[in-house]
């Protein structure tokens, strides 16, 4: 590693350190999912959380809240036993292009899911192999998993990404740090064992991307799939086994300190 890599590698490991504790979670999404201890009901109000993370942060938060709040606050209870009667709360949630459509077929393979698995870990793991060095297959395998039921409305299709569209997958690769990343900083959960912290892909938009290019971490115009890998690779030259960490330097650099 060249001296000015070094440099680059002390620059970035600073700004994780300081975006990546306690006080980071009150105004991310992340907070969302730690309002609660249960396994499953992390990863529930987690996945809504991440894939409404678009657009200004209080919203999402808001919308988040709106969302858990008719579902009960509890999760999978909710998703486990509702009844036709219990949906009818949710009727006229919106955010953004999100609508009571996609969230009825939310709700119909969330309860699909977790009839037959303990943990929605396994919607992803399934298509992972211990040898692959990214989490792509996984991503993939989940996106074709998803929309495997007879019910999935069309519209609803663009509601989860995957690396076969060459979407940048920012914000399931958000998702997937928070259940996988294992430390001891209280914001990533590391509750999910069978993907490795190796495997998974920095998230990246197009605040990131600006980043990144700046410090030659990135090379590709285009922000999408091939981006994202094309920065976790570079960034596995700073730390092979935990290159997602560096989504807290380059998301604070980007969108907090508007570098």
């Amino acid at each position: 590693m060249t001296e000015v890599t070094n440099q680059l590698k002390d620059f970035l490991n600073k700004k994780v350190k300081e975006y990546n504790q306690p006080s980071f979670i009150k105004d991310d999404p992340i907070c969302i999912p730690h309002l609660f201890t249960k396994k499953q009901d992390i990863e529930i109000a987690g996945l809504f959380a991440a894939l409404f993370a678009w657009g200004n942060r209080t919203i999402i938060i808001k919308k988040s809240k709106e969302l858990l709040n008719r579902i009960d606050n509890a999760p999978h209870d909710f998703v486990s036993n509702h009844t036709d009667s219990d949906l009818q709360k949710l009727l006229g949630f919106k955010h953004r292009t999100f609508n009571d459509t996609d969230l009825l077929y939310f709700m119909d393979f969330l309860q699909f899911h977790y009839s037959m698995h303990a943990s929605l870990e396994t919607a992803f793991s399934i298509a992972i192999k211990k040898t692959d060095a990214s989490i792509e297959n996984g991503l993939n395998g989940f996106y074709r998993y998803f929309f495997s039921l007879e019910s999935v409305p069309s519209r609803t299709k663009k509601h989860i990404a995957s690396p076969d569209k060459n979407s940048t997958c920012k914000r399931l690769n958000m998702y997937l740090r928070w259940m996988v990343r294992r430390d001891k900083k209280g914001v990533d959960f590391g509750i999910w064992r069978d993907i490795s912290p190796s495997q998974l892909v920095c998230p990246i938009d197009v605040h990131v991307a600006r980043v990144a290019s700046h410090f030659n971490l990135l090379t590709r115009k285009q922000v999408d799939w091939l981006a994202a890998l094309e920065l976790t690779s570079y960034l596995k030259q700073l730390d092979k086994d935990d290159p997602a960490k560096y989504d807290f330097a380059l998301f604070g650099l980007g969108v907090v300190e508007k570098f």
